[in-house]
């Protein structure tokens, strides 16, 4: 919502919207831009008299701005609709989808377009250093979108994705997430079965040629032309070298060597997408090679906070099992090499569940496999319904457990040495704990 607000900005509308618990790097943004915030969702709003308030899915029922909306009969729209008719209409429309690598996809594939001289507008669930932006408005044919299947709005509950129409189309992976939303994994494939139904017959879909479950989606009904990404055949990522390059290959001919700063197998998958979806949209695969080698990330995606007394502290968004698993795994490899005779030092691994699906539990038990090759782990589970205690017995002696943030920080502070990585995850602000944690290793 914060992205659809700043491109309303840059089309020339005013702008306002409110929230609770706002927080970095969002607010910064829109504060630049501009745009007043407004804590809370007071009816007294009502005076701002906008032409039309745009509603995001974290609004329901019973809050309180919403039923004054309601009772005035105002006008409302939700964002991906506004979206549709407002911006994407008439675009190229190239979206990512998936339950992982959305957000580092959808720069990378700006990014590639940008380098290309195609300036795309684009829609991004994070920030891109090369942009320093989630959001811009475009007058180039090309939009480039972070495709969420996560539900509409409360007087619209299909997924987000449905609305954004693509002719390109990415489809990462697909595991069971949104607990609070799905039942289980067959419905948000059928939600990813609608959004194919969208992509039209002169489109192209990029697909996991891996992942089971998108296999079943495509089974569903397809007729759209496929490239697959991550198979024999389709679009592949040769062995890693010393410093993290790789070969690209399309059909089992090499097409480039990238040679990059970013580490782990799920960043190169990633760019494999990237590419191919680029080359859709005419951009040669040697040219979005020669991008990616500038890619220089996304912001809260395994990003260095600082370091102090010689530990790093990261930042990184991972709230699913799958995503843990692949970001320690990551780390580990951009600290010891691809082949695992590099630097050393010890990841201490601190974990927030603070996503709707880890706080109510379905996917606790895939937990400590996710954390195991951590050297330390520390949870902070305050206010959670389910006992972290009996979940991460399995990992022994080497968890840490507190409801204290203070304490927790001090805790970790005491621990860590020269030479160790700690890695913040959580999908919210987590108090601040990343300047939390330099200030107690500076002291």
């Amino acid at each position: 919502m914060g992205g659809i607000a700043a491109i309303a900005s840059q089309a020339g509308h005013r702008v306002t919207g409110c929230d609770t618990n706002v927080y970095p790097p969002m607010s910064e943004q829109l504060g630049a831009l501009g745009i007043e915030l407004i804590e809370g969702y007071g009816a007294d709003q009502l005076r701002l008299a906008p032409d039309l308030w745009v509603v995001g899915n974290v609004v329901t029922r019973g809050n309180p701005l919403m039923e004054a909306i309601l009772d005035c009969g105002h006008r409302y729209q939700s964002g991906p609709q506004w979206l549709a008719d407002q911006i994407l209409i008439n675009k190229w429309v190239l979206a990512v989808a998936g339950t992982h690598g959305k957000t580092t996809t959808s720069s990378m594939l700006a990014w590639i377009l940008d380098c290309a001289g195609h300036a795309p507008g684009f829609l991004i669930g994070g920030i891109a250093p090369d942009f320093g932006v989630s959001a811009r408005s475009s007058s180039s044919d090309y939009f480039v979108i972070e495709a969420d299947e996560y539900d509409t709005a409360f007087f619209d509950k299909r997924s987000k994705f449905v609305h954004y129409r693509p002719k390109t189309a990415i489809l990462n992976n697909l595991e069971f997430d949104h607990a609070d939303i799905f039942a289980d994994l067959a419905s948000i494939e059928r939600q990813f079965h609608h959004f194919v139904r969208t992509i039209p017959g002169t489109g192209r879909i990029v697909v996991n040629g891996q992942d089971a479950a998108l296999k079943r989606v495509l089974a569903q009904g397809c007729w759209t032309p496929i490239e697959p990404f991550g198979t024999a055949g389709g679009w592949e990522a040769g062995a890693p070298d010393d410093a993290g390059g790789f070969e690209v290959a399309w059909e089992g001919k090499p097409v480039g060597r990238l040679h990059w700063g970013l580490a782990g197998a799920y960043n190169r998958m990633n760019a494999l997408a990237a590419i191919a979806a680029a080359r859709h949209a005419g951009v040669e695969p040697a040219a979005a090679i020669e991008a990616l080698a500038r890619f220089q990330g996304v912001r809260r995606r395994l990003e260095l906070r600082g370091t102090a007394r010689g530990v790093r502290v990261y930042d990184d968004f991972a709230h699913h099992p799958t995503a843990i698993r692949e970001t320690i795994a990551g780390l580990r490899q951009q600290i010891e090499g691809p082949r695992g005779h590099g630097g050393a030092g010890r990841i201490l691994a601190v974990f927030e569940p603070r996503s709707n699906t880890l706080k109510q539990g379905a996917l606790k038990d895939a937990l400590p496999g996710s954390f195991a090759a951590a050297d330390k782990v520390y949870i902070y589970d305050a206010g959670l319904p389910w006992d972290a205690a009996a979940v991460f017995a399995p990992l022994g002696a080497k968890v840490r457990r507190g409801v204290d943030l203070a304490a927790l920080v001090a805790g970790i502070a005491a621990e860590a040495r020269s030479g160790d990585h700690v890695l913040v995850m959580s999908n919210g602000g987590f108090g601040g704990i990343h300047d939390k944690l330099l200030a107690a290793l500076g002291t």
